[in-house]
């Protein structure tokens, strides 16, 4: 164990006893209500009508749009990794990912349970937890920060996060859905049946449908979200194909079967009469999976997330804040709103200064950037261990980011880029199989098409390369006239005074926080345990769905 994780360790310990006495009875101190998807990324109709011109004009989230319109909405709220295991870590802990231990990577994750996480610390407070899906992993073991199985809510029958599928092979799919609808409902109920009557509550509802895989077709036959409605709408990064646009309108469609989903949970929360003193959170764990920029990525579409909180006795409505918000922020945000002082260990910063003011727009001026960054996910850099390490300073302006090894590859490797020339998989396993190819993309028809079309076509070659070839060391954007983050300005002179200051910026804020990646040579990530094999086959998301990274 380094020094600098044992003086982590002992600030943890220490800040412990920080906790104010759970003294307050359960109707003045407030539910606690996380809805918290798989893959979502930035895709409301909310976001939509801010910004008119991308996909948000195209799906359908009025679940999540009456939420936000009956809280705040937030426009620049961004995850600390975009990597779904380091994510929820630091969610779940308030703290910066790389300060998580081995819940800082994905393959070989280990949950430390000397880390204050926010469910354990509520409970230890007097409320009652749990959750129904997906907390925290895939990690050992699954779902620690909020005592594992101990606290589960067991689905009934738990085929949500099979939407797709379960409505492909349905006789009657409009019946089909409200079955599912109903699971959700169903167990939320389950759980508030188990409560004692005095104590407040935590739940965390956290559903997997828009992790992939799904059924192609899906997003039309099922949504009525026709691909061809979405020519022109697609980010720079994808390319404006008919394959890519039906993989997109599959995906939206998930996005709108969640908001189904939620759209029940809320309603299971009316009929129990206890909104008015529930603090309902709604977000996501990074970007679009399986998509040249998002999801494992350190551009928007990998870390830029949907946030709505909404907690009618405390929170003014209809407002719209423009801060920029991490999501550890969350954390100490929900523990100050349960009369809990945070652990001084958390580097989160609450929110309930903006969230309780009246006012819209930037509210905090220190709230002007987040700090980002990925280790290891699930590829095996030039066929071993190590991660693909990078940070990055997000401002309004610019994006920065470092590549702390330029030679590995982002995306993970293929036959002819790190591994021995060969020939590519076949068609089915690079469309199924995320491991068979630049496994940091998980497996997908865009995928699939980008290898087997972009990659010797002139006209599509530069996707190819902005999705899986080396990256220099440096990346800057400029945010004003390339929102997609398409032209890299780090080799251009004119933006050498905002590289190095954004650089300077960057680095202080990793040293002075501790991050491994800087303060140790050479960088506790690149070694045991961080780059051991943890001797495991590649985890599955449920029964029914092929291998996925997370």
């Amino acid at each position: 164990m380094t020094p600098s994780f044992m003086h982590l360790l002992a600030a943890t310990l220490t800040s412990l006893c920080l906790l104010v006495p759970a003294t307050l009875q359960a109707a003045e101190r407030p539910n606690i209500l996380v809805v918290f998807a798989d893959d979502w990324g930035r895709y409301t109709s909310a976001y939509g009508r801010l910004e008119p011109g991308s996909l948000n004009d195209v799906v359908q989230t009025p679940h999540f749009d009456r939420l936000a319109a009956s809280g705040v909405l937030m426009t620049h709220a961004f995850v600390s990794s975009p990597s779904c295991t380091p994510c929820r870590s630091a969610l779940l802990s308030g703290q910066h990912f790389y300060r998580t231990g081995r819940g800082a990577i994905l393959l070989g994750a280990q949950w430390d349970p000397q880390i204050p996480a926010f469910p354990l610390l509520l409970e230890a407070s007097g409320y009652h937890i749990g959750y129904t899906g997906k907390v925290w992993g895939p990690g050992s073991p699954a779902n620690a920060p909020f005592g594992a199985q101990r606290t589960a809510v067991k689905p009934a029958p738990g085929q949500f996060n099979n939407f797709s599928e379960f409505l492909s092979v349905a006789t009657a799919p409009e019946a089909a859905k409200q079955q599912l609808l109903n699971e959700v409902a169903g167990n939320f109920r389950t759980f508030l049946s188990s409560r004692p009557a005095e104590k407040p509550f935590l739940y965390w509802w956290g559903p997997t449908n828009t992790h992939r895989s799904w059924i192609p077709g899906s997003g039309k036959r099922f949504w009525n979200i026709n691909p061809d409605s979405l020519k022109g709408k697609l980010p720079r990064h994808f390319p404006d194909v008919p394959e890519v646009r039906e993989d997109v309108a599959d995906y939206l469609g998930e996005v709108q079967a969640f908001d189904a989903g939620l759209g029940a949970l809320l309603q299971a929360l009316d009929d129990s009469g206890q909104r008015e003193n529930t603090m309902v959170i709604v977000s996501g764990d990074h970007g679009i999976p399986g998509m040249p920029a998002g999801k494992c990525n350190l551009y928007d579409l990998g870390t830029r997330v949907s946030l709505a909180v909404a907690w009618p006795a405390q929170i003014p409505g209809q407002r719209i804040i423009d801060d920029f918000v991490s999501l550890p922020d969350l954390a100490p945000t929900i523990l100050e709103a349960a009369s809990l002082t945070p652990p001084s260990v958390m580097t989160g910063k609450s929110l309930l200064p903006l969230l309780r003011s009246s006012a819209n727009g930037q509210l905090d001026p220190a709230r002007d950037h987040v700090i980002i960054g990925r280790e290891r996910h699930v590829a095996r850099a030039r066929a071993d261990l190590l991660p693909y390490p990078q940070r990055a300073l997000r401002t309004r302006d610019f994006l920065y980011i470092r590549n702390f090894a330029p030679e590995r590859w982002p995306m993970g490797v293929a036959p002819g880029f790190g591994l021995p020339p060969g020939p590519m998989p076949p068609h089915d396993q690079l469309d199924s199989n995320t491991f068979a190819a630049f496994a940091d993309m998980d497996a997908s028809p865009t995928r699939t098409w980008l290898i087997e079309h972009a990659l010797n076509s002139t006209e599509y070659h530069p996707w190819f390369e902005h999705a899986f070839a080396q990256r220099p060391a440096e990346e800057l954007y400029d945010l004003k006239s390339d929102p997609d983050q398409w032209i890299n300005l780090a080799a251009d002179p004119n933006f050498t005074p905002v590289r190095e200051e954004l650089s300077q910026r960057l680095m202080h804020i990793l040293t002075t926080t501790g991050d491994p990646r800087v303060i140790t040579q050479p960088a506790a990530f690149d070694l045991p345990p961080f780059s051991s094999d943890p001797e495991q086959e590649p985890r599955k998301k449920n029964p029914q769905k092929p291998a996925a990274a997370n």
